[in-house]
């Protein structure tokens, strides 16, 4: 079984991260090398592609520099499994916590979502025919004259036997009656008015899967999360409760989404979905991990292992480095799984992270501080640049907003002086001086009479100034 893996080229990936984020070269073409390695890898022979490990990174930067920010590109761009999670969450196995190895489960749970996506778009079609047929029978039952459905009622009420499932007694439902014969000529009338939508605003009576157990509410604890899915998955296997169905009154559009729902799910083979989710997870699976910095620890003379430093280090260690985690779909390898992990490094270093865990992380990228030139592209060059965010909010109220290139400026000038003067927090200090900045404006949008806003230097100047100028001020707004 092939595993279709991202085929972009190095500079095809760094020119798309090139259009949301600005600067960070180096940590870019890391990241491209990295994927198009896990592609080249699937070219290669079986018996050396096992050989091959991944090569690991670990990017270092200060806050705001946009590490997180290429982790979340990355995810879109890569058409394979991809989870990022914070470090800071995990604790030691045998403490109250999330364990390490929760994040391969959920690397599993991403993958069986997009191998099903896409088993889903491939019987997609099929789905909707099938779809169209049941709610045509739908409709047209219930313009049936009721003097034609109760010919077909039985005469005598019938039952199913109550079942026993251990402790449990599951009573029997009673067999409904069946429906009434349909002419060709009513279901063709029918599907016509519902193809040109003259019945979007008709009501109808769906039966839906019912995935909630009513009586039975499962708390899951912190590192439990395996216990929880293998009861409910239990309880849903109890006489009465598997395939068990509740009805819902919805519009036809409602109804037609629901049906084609749950067609595409009777035509989805779940288990090849998982056997290649699997696959995917194991040959491609890509892991970044955020906030490494937090873990990052060693034991004392003078006191003992940290709980959620050290000994999390060690528990991501067989992890990163190849190990075997059980999940309810069965096992998963992690050799060739990519870890990518990053953190601001303020307080503690690289080197405070135990050696071993160092030598899984083969490749460092340090991400650069950004400065007032960066600020000014960071505001108008990307795809989702902040000025292009806020104008078209704006527009939303019949508001046409403008920034003068003399505004840009000033901006990125006033959020370069706020982080030399304070914490250094990157591109998210642009938010907050954005935010005082328009603060009027989007309080006054609704009734405003004047339509046209345009900000210069000098509105700029005026509305930051006075509060950069009040250290205390500064310090809870900027």
């Amino acid at each position: 079984m092939g595993v279709t893996t991202i085929s972009f080229t190095p500079r095809e990936v760094v020119s798309e991260l090139d259009r949301y984020i600005i600067g960070q070269q180096k940590a870019k073409r890391a990241v491209a090398i990295a994927l198009r390695n896990q592609w080249r890898r699937q070219q290669l022979s079986a018996e050396l592609r096992d050989e091959v490990a991944p090569k690991n990174i670990i990017m270092i930067g200060p806050t705001g520099v946009g590490k997180t920010e290429i982790a979340r590109r990355l995810a879109k761009l890569a058409r394979a499994p991809f989870i990022k999670v914070e470090a800071s969450k995990f604790t030691e196995v045998g403490y109250v916590g999330r364990d390490v190895e929760s994040m391969i489960r959920d690397l599993v749970e991403t993958a069986i979502g997009l191998v099903r996506t896409e088993e889903t778009a491939k019987v997609q079609t099929r789905a909707a025919e099938h779809a169209e047929d049941r709610l045509v029978h739908l409709i047209a039952r219930k313009r049936a004259p009721k003097e034609a459905v109760a010919s077909h009622a039985p005469s005598v009420p019938m039952g199913t036997p109550p079942q026993t499932f251990g402790p449990f007694i599951v009573g029997g439902a009673p067999k409904p009656p069946p429906p009434p014969q349909l002419s060709a000529d009513e279901l063709g009338q029918v599907r016509s008015q519902l193809r040109r939508g003259e019945l979007d605003d008709e009501a109808v009576d769906v039966d839906v899967s019912d995935g909630g157990n009513p009586f039975v509410t499962v708390f899951g604890a912190h590192g439990m999360e395996e216990m929880e899915l293998n009861l409910r998955d239990m309880i849903g296997q109890l006489p009465g409760m598997k395939g068990k169905t509740r009805r819902r009154r919805v519009k036809v559009p409602e109804a037609r989404r629901l049906l084609e729902a749950e067609e595409a799910g009777k035509l989805v083979d779940m288990d090849r979905v998982q056997r290649e989710a699997i696959e995917r997870t194991e040959q491609a699976g890509i892991v970044f991990l955020d906030e490494i910095d937090k873990v990052a620890g060693r034991q004392s003379a003078m006191s003992g292992p940290d709980v959620s430093r050290e000994g999390v280090q060690r528990d991501l260690l067989p992890v990163v480095e190849g190990s075997t985690v059980n999940t309810k779909y069965g096992p998963v390898k992690t050799d060739h799984i990519l870890f990518i992990a990053a953190g601001a490094f303020h307080v503690a270093k690289v080197t405070d992270l135990i050696p071993e865990l160092q030598g899984r992380f083969p490749i460092r990228v340090e991400l650069d501080s950004l400065e007032k030139k960066d600020f000014v592209r960071i505001l108008t060059e990307p795809k989702n640049a902040l000025c292009k965010q806020y104008e078209a909010l704006l527009a939303t109220e019949g508001i046409e907003l403008t920034f003068e290139a003399s505004s840009i400026e000033a901006i990125a000038e006033f959020a370069a002086e706020a982080n030399r003067r304070a914490e250094n927090i990157g591109a998210r200090r642009l938010q907050t001086i954005m935010e005082a900045l328009l603060e009027e404006v989007s309080f006054t949008a609704p009734e405003r009479e004047e339509r046209q806003v345009r900000i210069d230097g000098t509105f700029v100047r005026n509305a930051i100034e006075p509060i950069l100028q009040n250290e205390d001020l500064a310090r809870y707004i900027l």
